[in-house]
């Protein structure tokens, strides 16, 4: 796997508090708790560290998990993906174990399988969370969304590194910015970015993977739908600005509860 990911260099810090926090919608809360992606507060230890993360060792449907092509289940009900993306105001921030981009209000919303979710924040890993076939990749964009009932739903992008991506362009100055500022400030920071358009990711999406799992942080809430797109994007190689973070471990056990649309 790449060392290097075209987004900009910041390395995140090896241990994270989980905090009560809007922003935080898919990665969870529950204040003072001290988590790391390796360790006596790694991954495989989350569920001892606090009653209210019990799921991260006991739960059924976690996340994220290896897509076996061949054991999906093909679901000719599911309609596409239809996604709509407002121009904003928006916020850069670093979060110390990702990099987020959290929206402003009335910023669009996601209708899946007839049930509306309201777009709140967008925020990237590197390498990628999910993995197709066994393959981990360069980088993993999530599109978060929570319904009037507090379910989320969250559109997973993966990507390999090849060419410039538009949709980082745009914020590349913003991203180096936020570098500076999370270098002088413990590896975290956050940056204005103002109105930004997403057009490039409004699209009524055929081919998807579906699933429902879990946040992949503590509380590991079993209260997610993840749909991971089936066409893998792709970002160049330059500027030499990298994105490292902690990623927690597959779960191959619930692979039987995808299902595919194409």
């Amino acid at each position: 796997m790449p060392a290097h990911f075209a987004i900009f260099f910041i390395v995140a810090t090896t241990f994270l508090i989980i905090n009560a926090s809007p922003m935080l919608a898919e990665e969870g809360s529950s204040v003072g708790t001290q988590i790391s992606y390796s360790g006596d507060t790694g991954p495989d230890k989350w569920g001892s560290l606090n009653p209210a993360f019990s799921a991260c060792s006991n739960g059924k449907s976690q996340s994220p998990v290896d897509i076996v092509s061949d054991k999906v289940v093909l679901n000719k009900n599911l309609k596409p993906l239809a996604r709509q993306y407002n121009s904003t105001n928006s916020t850069l921030v670093n979060n110390g174990f990702n990099i987020e981009l959290r929206r402003g209000e009335n910023s669009g919303r996601l209708v899946s399988d007839g049930k509306i979710y309201k777009f709140t924040q967008m925020h990237w890993h590197s390498p990628s969370e999910h993995r197709i076939n066994g393959v981990q990749y360069e980088g993993e964009l999530h599109l978060v969304h929570i319904a009037d009932d507090g379910s989320i739903a969250v559109v997973g992008i993966l990507y390999h590194i090849r060419h410039p991506d538009p949709l980082i362009a745009k914020i590349k100055s913003k991203l180096s910015e936020l570098a500076d500022q999370s270098s002088e400030f413990h590896g975290r920071g956050q940056v204005a970015v103002g109105k930004f358009s997403m057009k490039q990711l409004q699209k009524n999406t055929r081919k998807y993977y579906r699933y429902s799992g879990s946040l992949t942080t503590p509380p590991c809430s079993e209260t997610v739908v993840w749909h991971i797109l089936g066409k893998v994007s792709r970002v160049g190689k330059s500027p030499p600005m990298t994105l490292q973070c902690g990623v927690r471990g597959f779960s191959p056990w619930i692979i039987q509860n995808q299902e595919h649309v194409s």
